[in-house]
């Protein structure tokens, strides 16, 4: 026989088994390249941003927030795909310790780097804001119908809220006398100043802004302003009508704290005060000249009739009214009266007769 012919040890398996050995090798790797590409697949799937189009997606990130937190609010907001994916990413990155609180706007379709990048800078969304000017010696009435005017805030709530005396956030506020005579009672306390708040404030939130204002601009004054208030036995609220008065009969600076020492003196003398404002807070407009019918109207705030100060405030004064009404300027004056020259300057007299004199000269300016 041939010998060729004859099967070796074992017989012609010998030769296939390595075939099929090689054979089932590159079956493994074409599997395992397979399941490669299908997980690096999947892995870029989830990395890449859902469809874009569409209104911009808004996104409040909470302060204290951590990555993955915000991954899940990411995920919710259909900015991401997945969170978990979002925070492998991160941590391959080693980002995601520097995100920033707030509100943000995101394009839908906005890539991963882009987004985190946002995140990181804090590029959050302003909020629409409304800026408004309260003129130094408005009365609330006044500052109210401004505001609704302006389209600020409703009016008409913002004017009970002062009737009230609710939603007030300064300290001085809570010592306002729980006077039933008071027409506002927090009238004087709206600060007149120029403020920046975001449109979607409601009433109290203005009221609550106002009033803080106070205690802010109460830093402003001498360290001593509480002691010499005292030392005159007002209390605060006496100050701030003392002020109003002041802020709505004069103009110039200089002469605020004398204005503030003839208010002083009449009291002291049991006079009262006489003082037109007064009667103008009364009446539904102001009115250029008052009539001798409009000194008669009864009501504790008429200066005319009523002795004393008035219940409260009839206006909001500014930081120098009131420093006037702190720290007025001694003399012996007792009335005084607007000259009638254009300088809006007063004449001052210490008695009835010169004050005669003083209204016959303003006249003839």
């Amino acid at each position: 026989m041939n010998d060729q012919s004859r099967p070796g040890p074992g017989g012609g398996e010998a030769f296939g088994k390595p075939r099929k050995r090689r054979r089932g090798w590159w079956i493994f790797l074409i599997l395992l390249l397979a399941v490669l590409a299908g997980g690096y697949l999947g892995v870029q799937y989830l990395l890449s941003p859902p469809s874009g189009g569409g209104e911009p997606v808004k996104l409040t990130i909470p302060a204290g927030s951590g990555s993955l937190e915000i991954a899940g609010l990411l995920e919710e907001k259909g900015l991401i795909r997945s969170k978990w994916a979002f925070g492998l990413y991160l941590k391959a990155k080693d980002q995601g310790s520097r995100f920033q609180a707030g509100d943000y706007e995101f394009s839908r379709g906005i890539g991963m780097d882009a987004l985190i990048a946002k995140l990181n800078n804090g590029e959050t969304v302003k909020a629409q804001m409304n800026r408004f000017t309260i003129p130094e010696g408005y009365t609330v009435k006044q500052i109210a119908e401004r505001l609704k005017e302006q389209g600020v805030t409703d009016g008409d709530q913002l004017l009970a809220l002062a009737k009230e005396g609710k939603g007030a956030e300064s300290e001085w506020t809570k010592a306002i006398p729980d006077n039933p005579d008071l027409l506002y009672r927090l009238e004087g306390y709206l600060f007149p100043e120029t403020y920046e708040m975001a449109k979607d404030s409601t009433p109290e939130d203005i009221v609550a802004r106002l009033t803080a204002e106070w205690d802010k601009k109460l830093a402003q004054l001498p360290a001593d302003w509480q002691a010499k208030m005292r030392e005159q036995g007002l209390t605060f609220h006496e100050a701030l009508t003392v002020a109003s008065l002041v802020e709505r009969e004069v103009v110039l600076d200089e002469e605020r704290p004398l204005v503030a020492g003839v208010i002083y003196n009449r009291l002291k003398k049991g006079m009262r005060l006489q003082i037109d404002a007064t009667v103008q807070y009364l009446l539904d407009k102001p009115k250029e000249r008052l009539m001798e019918k409009d000194l008669l109207v009864k009501s504790p705030y008429n200066t005319y009739q009523s002795s004393g100060l008035p219940p409260g405030p009839i206006a909001s004064p500014s930081l120098s009214a009131l420093k006037a009404a702190i720290y007025p300027k001694a003399s012996n004056y007792l009335y005084y009266v607007t000259a009638k020259d254009g300088t809006q300057r007063h004449l001052f007299a210490e008695t009835y007769e010169q004050h005669q004199k003083n209204i016959a000269a303003s006249k003839q300016q």
